[in-house]
């Protein structure tokens, strides 16, 4: 199917929800796929990393898969800006395999350097399942883009449920094959990952983002407007209420030229000039930086109250309830988002993150509380991360679109990484009821930006 933006205005329509139905089917897959490459990484990264460079350094290891993510996110939605997403995508997994492959010969060689060098590029696993969920709104009706995009984020939850099994897995087979213990599941990693990549370079065609420019184009030159203006996407600066009492993204400017070029810069440029944006972009970023700070500092929270005998199974209960609540729920936060708006799941995840904070700062030591305040946790997460992503994609034209997700991929992961790096030292000198406090005070002034009015007129009217 051509996807030139120049095609003749003769050209025989593309079935929009056909291709759709199979984007969906095939990201689900592959983001089953690099989901359990991710989790067997992050299963074992820190045991492997406390082994070869001590325990000192075991975190420091981890957040270099949360900054190698948001940095690739720059690159890889460069290649999707310019060529579509199945090369972006791609590149994204196939970087995280040869991440995979130098952390083995890391743990082969006791090399530390190595080590950080091939966790950071492991992040490229994470890049490209982050980067799926923009995927996979791309040719989404308006009124279903928070639900398909929830189902992607939705799979993840399978692949981390797996995840830890096939990382025992891994670890009985490759050591038998003369690999060091606690290496074989990053073999296993770069496996999947080569996997999901192959699958993508295969089966993703025609190119979702490719095809949605061209019916933008079409229907530009039909209604006799410039051809950068995104009669796909929509600006949720106004929700005007829908029928049933839900509420529908009003329509963009359609006559609004995209700035020329597609990386960071013009993507800053869009997201300065669109209020709608950066409520999606602060909403992805907030919610994960609370998330991470309070969820990172959790375990030390319980290893503080309980044996050592105790604390590893409590962990693993804690934290299962919590990945529960940030993913098996996300179709119901999908269905939400397009039902009530994007701004009201994003108050109402504020609201879940400030609820967090508050049970589980005040939990104590009593472990039930603090896994009640783990869900809530991830729930919040949820709704900000799905209608935040939801609003930013359709707030953008389909020219720069690919360059402001990555952008708010970039400046998520490293809001996360910072908050995992700050909340160790605000853990130490002032405990974790202090921890949750501030995490609070950081979620916040969210709330205002999603409650300020929005201005219904062309960006260049803004102000």
């Amino acid at each position: 199917m051509a996807t030139d933006l120049t095609a003749p205005r003769t050209a025989v329509a593309p079935d929009v929800a056909s291709i759709q139905r199979r984007t969906l089917r095939l990201l689900f897959t592959t983001q089953i796929i690099g989901g359990i490459g991710v989790t067997i990484g992050i299963a074992v990264g820190a045991l492997l990393a406390a082994r070869i460079a001590g325990t000192a350094v075991a975190g420091v290891a981890q957040s270099a898969g949360v900054v190698g993510a948001a940095l690739l996110a720059v690159p890889v939605t460069r290649i999707m800006a310019r060529h579509g997403r199945r090369p972006g995508l791609v590149l994204a997994y196939a970087v995280g395999a040869v991440g995979g492959v130098l952390v083995v010969l890391a743990a082969a060689t006791r090399w530390v350097p190595l080590l950080f060098l091939g966790m950071l590029l492991f992040g490229g696993g994470t890049a490209a399942n982050l980067q799926a969920r923009y995927t996979a709104v791309d040719l989404a009706e308006p009124a279903r883009r928070g639900r398909q995009l929830s189902l992607i984020v939705w799979a993840t939850t399978i692949g981390a449920v797996a995840a830890p099994n096939f990382a025992a897995l891994a670890d009985r087979v490759t050591t038998g094959w003369g690999l060091p213990p606690l290496a074989g599941p990053f073999a296993f990693s770069a496996a999947a990952f080569v996997l999901a990549a192959v699958v993508l370079l295969g089966l993703l065609r025609p190119d979702p983002l490719l095809t949605a420019r061209r019916l933008a184009a079409a229907e530009a030159t039909a209604a006799d407007l410039p051809p950068a203006a995104d009669a796909t996407a929509t600006a949720v600066a106004a929700e005007a209420p829908a029928a049933g009492g839900g509420a529908t993204p009003a329509a963009a400017p359609v006559g609004v030229r995209a700035p020329r070029g597609a990386g960071m810069r013009a993507a800053w440029s869009v997201v300065r000039g669109q209020p709608a944006a950066r409520l999606g972009i602060a909403a992805v970023a907030v919610g994960h930086l609370v998330m991470v700070a309070v969820m990172a500092m959790t375990p030390v929270r319980l290893g503080e109250s309980h044996a050592d005998a105790d604390v590893l199974r409590l962990v693993g209960i804690v934290l299962s309830l919590h990945i529960a609540g940030m993913y098996a729920f996300s179709p119901v936060v999908g269905w939400l988002t397009d039902r009530l708006g994007r701004r009201a799941v994003i108050l109402g995840g504020v609201g879940l993150l400030l609820a967090a904070c508050a049970v589980a700062g005040t939990a104590g030591h009593h472990t039930p509380r603090l896994s009640v305040g783990l869900v809530l946790l991830g729930l919040g997460w949820s709704a900000t991360m799905v209608a935040g992503s939801t609003l930013l994609s359709e707030s953008v034209a389909a020219e720069v679109r690919p360059s402001v997700q990555g952008l708010s991929d970039l400046i998520m992961g490293l809001a996360g990484a910072g908050a995992a790096v700050v909340s160790g030292f605000v853990m130490q000198f002032a405990g974790y009821p202090v921890l949750t406090l501030l995490a609070a005070v950081a979620a916040a002034p969210l709330v205002a930006l999603a409650l300020r009015p929005v201005p219904t007129g062309a960006p260049d009217e803004e102000g």
